[in-house]
């Protein structure tokens, strides 16, 4: 065999094409030089290509203090918490030529709170050429600036509100108005306000929005009995476009009887309500007057309808109450809830050791007095009232034979301080009092009239549910410094009678919680 002589080679059958092997022009490294990329491994190509080119590593986020809101461009705030998936977005949104590209993933990088820095880790992914795909991943510091939104300026700004709302009460004092602020504070009803004002027969509220004001009605409506009125007033207009601009005032009336007044109604009314007797105490303000009889323990509700109706307004109120001193007491077995009916003998406490002077009278306090308790009520036995109603009871031969010398309403605690340190507390609302300061005489008023409304909370348990009780920290670190001066007030606890509130009823006010750091 010539071994010299060409011979014919046929191609193998089924058997598959190889690429050609090429060497990366800029490294050496072998790669397939049908699917490279301009001649260029993958790790060259991450190293000379950038897919992020014209992607702003720096930005900045507007802040606003007062409402902790975030600025979305043009004009919008929005509410974000830190690292939440809201401000991921707004981030995102703040770069430019991030469209270009595809994101793959997004998070936050920690800084510390007081930096005023954000930091944001993005993975994007981009075509390079020939189908190659590549992801890169970058940060991006984003700058938080203050800002002050519209709104908030606008509550720095005097005679920028667009809608009033005027609560008014016609009684001497301002207890329903302490219990209504407890409300709006728990409820959180306030939160749209931009001023809150103080004036002589109430509080005027201001919102921004009319929604806003109608909201704060329907909350009021919900909570107490009211008659409401609107008025408007025209700002401006454009002829034009037919558009117009008013302010917008709502009058907020609040029905005049409080807890604890006693009450003479129409006889018409009285009927229609459920015959209850005409003479009756006001037991509860809700969404309508409730109203108990002493002698029968019947109950009975005047809506607001009904009442602006055929309005009435209280015989006697709480400044009017006298300290009576039990004598005797005996129950009658007729109990409705936490009311026990008793038939009680009381001595005005001024009278002792004046006269024998004792009255009969029956009570629903059955079950809170004992002989030799003290308890206010009013005295109707020579007492001139200027009521028409009471006139009309008097006279009238059902009623007129049946009207107490005395009417009860609730046990009192001779023996407690006025000014006692407490456990728990009450946030007050933030108002702007203006040109009405109070004198010295009108703040002993005012002080007076909010301790007796500390008192209440302490006795009523259905008036503590309605309420936020918060722990008073600045008790409990007074304590150790009082035990060592306490010679002058040597009443302790266990001497001072009176309700006390358990510290499971009591919230924690974390607005006055501090972080210390251990060394």
């Amino acid at each position: 065999m010539d071994l010299d002589a060409p011979m014919a080679m046929a191609p193998l059958m089924g058997s598959a094409r190889t690429g050609a092997t090429i060497l990366c022009c800029n490294c050496g490294a072998p790669i397939d030089g049908t699917s490279s990329a301009g001649a260029l491994c993958y790790d060259c190509i991450k190293s000379t290509v950038d897919i992020s080119q014209g992607i702003q590593r720096e930005a900045t986020l507007h802040f606003c203090k007062d409402c902790d809101r975030w600025l979305l461009p043009p004009a919008s705030w929005v509410t974000a918490a830190p690292e939440s998936r809201e401000l991921l977005s707004l981030c995102l949104k703040k770069l430019r030529n991030l469209g270009k590209v595809r994101i793959t993933d997004a998070r936050f990088i920690w800084t510390e709170p007081h930096s005023r820095r954000v930091k944001v880790q993005v993975t994007v992914q981009d075509q390079v050429a020939d189908g190659v795909l590549m992801q890169q991943s970058f940060e991006v510091t984003y700058v938080v600036a203050s800002q002050q939104c519209k709104d908030c300026a606008k509550s720095y700004t005097a005679n920028v509100w667009r809608a009033a709302v005027q609560v008014r009460q016609k009684v001497t004092h301002k207890r329903t108005f302490l219990f209504l602020e407890q409300l709006i504070l728990k409820h959180q009803a306030h939160r749209d306000t931009i001023n809150i004002k103080e004036e002589k027969d109430g509080i005027d509220f201001y919102f921004a929005q009319k929604n806003q004001a109608e909201g704060f009605i329907s909350f009021l409506k919900s909570v107490v009995p009211v008659l409401t009125k609107e008025s408007r007033h025209l700002i401006s207009a454009d002829t034009h476009t037919g558009n117009k601009s008013y302010k917008y005032n709502y009058s907020v009336e609040i029905v005049p009887v409080c807890r604890d007044d006693l009450v003479a109604l129409p006889l018409k009314l009285a009927k229609s309500i459920g015959n209850i007797s005409p003479l009756v105490l006001c037991h509860r303000i809700g969404t309508s007057v409730n109203l108990l009889d002493p002698n029968t323990l019947q109950t009975a509700e005047v809506s607001a309808d009904i009442y602006w109706r055929a309005p009435f307004h209280p015989l006697a109120g709480t400044p009017d109450l006298v300290e009576f001193i039990v004598m005797d007491i005996e129950s009658t077995g007729v109990r409705k809830g936490k009311w026990l009916l008793s038939e009680v003998q009381v001595a005005r406490a001024s009278d002792l050791g004046v006269n024998d002077n004792v009255y009969f009278t029956r009570t629903h306090l059955g079950q809170h007095l004992h002989a030799g308790d003290s308890v206010l009520g009013y005295m109707l036995e020579g007492t001139n009232f200027n009521s028409d109603a009471l006139e009309a009871i008097e006279s009238s031969k059902a009623y007129g034979s049946m009207i107490p010398d005395v009417v009860l309403v609730k046990k009192h605690y001779p023996n407690r301080r006025r000014n006692r340190k407490r456990n728990w507390k009450l946030k007050r609302m933030a108002k702007d009092e203006g040109e009405l300061l109070p004198k010295a005489a009108d703040q002993a008023k005012m002080d007076a009239e909010y301790e007796m409304f500390l008192r209440d909370v302490e006795e009523d348990e259905e008036l503590r549910a309605a309420l936020a009780l918060y722990k008073n920290s600045l008790k409990t670190k007074r304590e150790a410094d009082a035990m060592s001066i306490a010679d002058t007030d040597m009443m302790t606890e266990a001497e001072e009678d009176g309700p006390k509130i358990s510290m499971d009823e009591l919230l924690d006010d974390f607005e006055e919680m501090e972080i210390q750091d251990k060394e």
